[in-house]
């Protein structure tokens, strides 16, 4: 059986979160995501795990809570990490990694997984949360009608 999972704030859930959740949807048995809470913004990691409900009802969620403080890619911060991680999906038997970030390839083999990059140059959906926080309006076309709502009202 094929479980991959990905990590994340979805602090603001958009496009590129998107398309790397419809890929580990389509291709994995099982699909995990751990989200993070975060001080980025105010919206709540309940909010923001609806987003996915809604938008991803088969998808599983992981409340990662009180995430340590530190990280960076190197190895100290990296061990922090990927242990506070390992805590998180404990039990489950994940096979898959799926992210776009530098940090992937770290996470993949502390735990011994197959490392799935998805998108990393941001080519198909070139954007990130702090862009979209930084410019809402100007980025709207890259998060869904709800997001933005939420987003508004925070």
């Amino acid at each position: 059986m094929k479980i991959g999972f990905t990590i994340g704030k979805f602090a603001p859930l958009h496009k590129g979160h998107q398309y790397l959740i419809e890929k580990g949807l389509e291709e994995m048995d099982k699909f995990y995501i751990v989200i993070y809470e975060t001080e980025v913004t105010k919206l709540p990691i309940e909010t923001r795990a609806n987003w996915i409900r809604q938008m991803y009802p088969k998808a599983n969620i992981i409340y990662a809570k009180n995430p340590p403080k530190q990280y960076g890619l190197d190895e100290e911060s990296i061990k922090i990490q990927t242990n506070y991680l390992k805590e998180k999906i404990k039990g489950i038997e994940v096979t898959h990694f799926y992210n776009s970030e530098p940090y992937g390839k770290f996470v993949a083999r502390d735990l011994k997984i197959q490392e799935v990059q998805v998108d990393r140059k941001r080519k198909k959906y070139p954007i990130s949360a702090t862009a979209i926080r930084k410019e809402i309006e100007k980025n709207e076309k890259y998060i869904e009608k709800i997001v933005y709502k939420d987003m508004k009202e925070a």
